[in-house]
């Protein structure tokens, strides 16, 4: 039984939002031939000018074809009548006579459809010949695009501080019909604003000689402002309600709201206005709940964040420390500076605007150097206020591991909180290891 599905049933958003992200081939399908959309490829989130463009962006593995519960079709089917609200109200009452526990496997096959298809992309890319030196993040990548890149019109990416990320868009060319590249200084030099301005205008140039269109300034604002109302509900969720003595739920849940919202945030689920509305009603549900006196009382459980999760991790470790009666947070976006809000003030050029919001994300967020990528790690978990740091180690990165050792002495000489790491190469390997880690780990914060 999953320990999520006593509470997750309740979150009409939650299920929502899954959905949205499942059954993504077909809606992308329909965008692409009946109404003539161009999908474009992304990656961490960098879509607003896919938007702008009048293109749709797709973090490409929801172009594949999910195991999806026939279930949660049904729901999404019932739903177009009694709306997603009412559907899982009916959801709520059918989980108590559901005694074949159908309810409980929806929500494990939404989980498991997931991994599962991360490590189907990832053994794709391994049997196609990549490197075997490249992480798990991006060999998934790299098996997404080997898999459905034909079916993209671009793709858009933004150099950071990660050489093999870099290197890894030079591999897809031959996968992609076309490249578009928005390169950042590794640092903010005298002319970096305006060396970012040119390159975001080449791109915005490209992205309309793809689609036909025009991004005039008042496009750019308007999906600059949908994302900025995206982020300030993101971080309400992290900074508010994660904090709360009282969780509108049970912290394994929570766990696995903060997963879904890392995962989709890379494209919005290629509908920025409908993931606006999701993230909007999973605040009101969240604070609803906790208003009604309903959830779960965590004061006495430790908040853990756990981190670096986007270039692979195993989820498992959320549920392991649950059981161990500790809470999970995630917060890679904001430690990277990617839930920052862009300027859409009057007057203001968004070109440049945009460009001040990639070179603090790049010099204050992942960073140019390890020293600044560990402060920024240090900064988030002192604002979170967590009581201890698992720092996720991938097999093969050579870019964010290896400061594992600098961050560990920053935070005890800092925050002075316990700080482990745990090894990771693919999901579902170690979990035993990992286990006694946490183990270990978690006594420690008794």
């Amino acid at each position: 039984m999953s320990v999520f599905a006593d509470d997750v049933v309740n979150f009409s958003s939650f299920l929502k939002m899954a959905y949205d992200f499942l059954a993504g081939r077909e809606y992308l399908k329909k965008l692409k031939f009946k109404q003539g959309k161009k999908l474009i490829s992304v990656v961490l989130g960098f879509s607003d000018i896919v938007f702008a463009s009048e293109a749709i962006p797709v973090f490409p593995i929801r172009m594949e074809s999910f195991n999806l519960n026939p279930y949660l079709v049904a729901l999404n089917s019932v739903s177009s009548v009694l709306g997603w609200d009412l559907t899982s109200k009916v959801l709520g009452v059918l989980k108590q006579v559901d005694s074949r526990k159908i309810i409980d496997k929806i929500v494990d096959d939404i989980i498991n459809a997931i991994n599962e298809k991360y490590n189907e992309m990832n053994d794709l890319a391994v049997e196609n010949g990549i490197s075997s030196d490249f992480c798990y993040g991006i060999k998934g990548l790299y098996g997404m695009h080997l898999s459905k890149g034909k079916n993209v019109d671009a793709s858009l990416y933004y150099t950071i501080r990660c050489s093999a990320f870099n290197k890894y868009h030079e591999s897809i060319k031959p996968l992609v019909a076309r490249q578009i590249w928005v390169d950042i200084p590794p640092r903010n030099i005298g002319n970096a604003l305006e060396f970012v301005s040119n390159n975001i205008t080449s791109a915005i140039t490209q992205l309309e000689d793809i689609t036909g269109s025009t991004i005039t300034d008042n496009q750019l604002n308007k999906q600059f402002n949908l994302s900025n109302k995206i982020k300030k509900k993101y971080k309400t969720i992290l900074y508010e309600i994660s904090n709360s003595d009282f969780y509108p739920c049970n912290p394994a849940t929570f766990a696995e709201i903060l997963a879904l919202l890392s995962i989709t945030f890379q494209d919005y689920n290629s509908n920025n206005q409908r993931y606006l509305d999701n993230i909007t009603n999973l605040e009101n549900e969240m604070r609803e709940r906790i208003r009604k006196g309903i959830g779960v009382d965590v004061s006495k459980m430790p908040r853990i964040l756990l981190t670096p999760m986007f270039g692979g991790w195993e989820p498992k470790t959320q549920e392991l420390l649950y059981e161990m009666g500790a809470r999970t947070l995630y917060a890679d976006w904001e430690i990277l500076g990617l839930l920052e809000e862009i300027n859409v003030s009057r007057n203001s050029n968004p070109i440049e605007e945009y460009g001040k919001f990639l070179i603090n994300a790049t010099n204050n967020g992942i960073g140019c150097d390890n020293d600044q990528l560990t402060s920024s790690y240090l900064n988030i978990a002192e604002k979170l206020g967590v009581d201890g740091i698992i720092f996720n180690q991938l097999f093969g990165c050579h870019s964010i591991s290896n400061c594992y050792n600098m961050l560990r002495e920053k935070v005890r000489q800092r925050l002075e909180i316990p700080i482990t790491s745990i090894n990771f190469n693919r999901i579902g390997e170690n979990i035993e290891q990992i286990k006694t880690r946490l183990g270990a780990f978690t006594e420690i914060l008794q």
